[in-house]
């Protein structure tokens, strides 16, 4: 991410002592764009808190999570490797969190009591509907089921996906998490999730019967730009007017996968403002107000951004 001028974007208003403070946990977190975004957003908004990033590993979260909630910290971000740890340690979860097993947003209620969220599949599902995107009752087909790909999967299944097709490598180590995560959608939501292996007729199948594909995994992110799971572009011919393809990936903004798609005139979205998407139902959680995205967005995601 080019951060040219942070600082001037960065939060002025006055600490006060009645200032709150939010973080971010995880480790490494010095390289991440949250904490300028959420201080631009306070500022802008007149809240009195400032937002921090601390770098933690999971052997001090517990430790930490009892500090943060003595001394009033408001809320919290959690980052690698902290977020599956966290499930165990809040009171109560959100569906998403709790289906996902995973938590990034942590909310300390007035009662003293931690609320675990999980807000990355919003970041998508908010992102592709800012791009006109609608899957709701419609087939979408997801390559990956990695920490993206689940929590992709579990906010397409809540928001109203009818029928979702998971393809997964044979080896994923990620397969009991994944079978268990499908067991959960499948009983608790009305969206349908097959899981397939990786197979180059089964997937064309999929993708010709479905109005959205996403890659929720590493496939095509620089530097190996040349690589996509989609073997040729002629898997999309004809599918102009019913399949958009988005990918997850921001560097570079036009995957090869894009790339294919939008040769045969697809409509194609980049995981570019995943981040920003993420950051603002978190900012919502913690302030019950809206981030002013259109503002971080002209401020902080000129170039591609690094993640949270």
């Amino acid at each position: 991410m080019h951060q040219t001028n942070t600082e001037s974007k960065t939060s002025v208003l006055p600490i006060s002592g009645h200032t709150r403070m939010l973080c971010l946990l995880g480790s490494p977190v010095a390289h991440s764009l949250s904490p300028a975004m959420h201080n631009f957003s306070f500022e802008a908004l007149g809240i009195d808190a400032r937002y921090l990033a601390v770098d933690i590993t999971e052997k001090d979260l517990a430790a930490t999570l009892q500090t943060f909630r003595s001394i009033g910290v408001k809320g919290l971000n959690l980052t690698m490797p902290l977020k599956t740890a966290a499930v165990a340690l809040c009171d109560r979860l959100s569906l998403a969190a709790s289906i996902a097993d995973s938590v990034n947003t942590i909310v300390f209620e007035d009662d003293g009591s931690i609320t675990g969220h999980t807000t990355d599949g919003i970041g998508f599902t908010e992102s592709i509907r800012q791009e006109g995107v609608d899957f709701k009752g419609k087939k979408v087909t997801l390559l990956g089921t990695g920490g993206a790909g689940i929590a992709i999967l579990v906010q397409l299944a809540l928001d109203g996906a009818s029928e979702i097709s998971v393809f997964e490598r044979a080896e994923s180590r990620f397969h009991n998490r994944t079978a268990n995560v499908v067991s959960r959608l499948n009983h608790e939501t009305a969206c349908h999730v097959s899981v397939f292996e990786y197979d180059d007729a089964v997937l064309q199948h999929e993708i010709r019967h479905s109005a959205l594909l996403v890659n929720a995994t590493n496939v095509g992110m620089a530097p190996n730009t040349e690589r996509s799971l989609i073997k040729d572009a002629s898997w999309f011919s004809g599918l102009a007017q019913s399949l958009t393809v988005s990918d997850v990936i921001y560097n570079p903004r036009e995957t090869m996968l894009m790339k294919q798609a939008a040769s045969q005139g697809l409509h194609t979205v980049n995981g570019m403002y995943m981040l920003l998407y993420q950051g603002a139902a978190a900012f919502r959680l913690w302030t019950g107000r809206d981030m002013p995205v259109d503002a971080v967005k002209k401020a902080f995601f000129t170039e591609p951004v690094e993640k949270p």
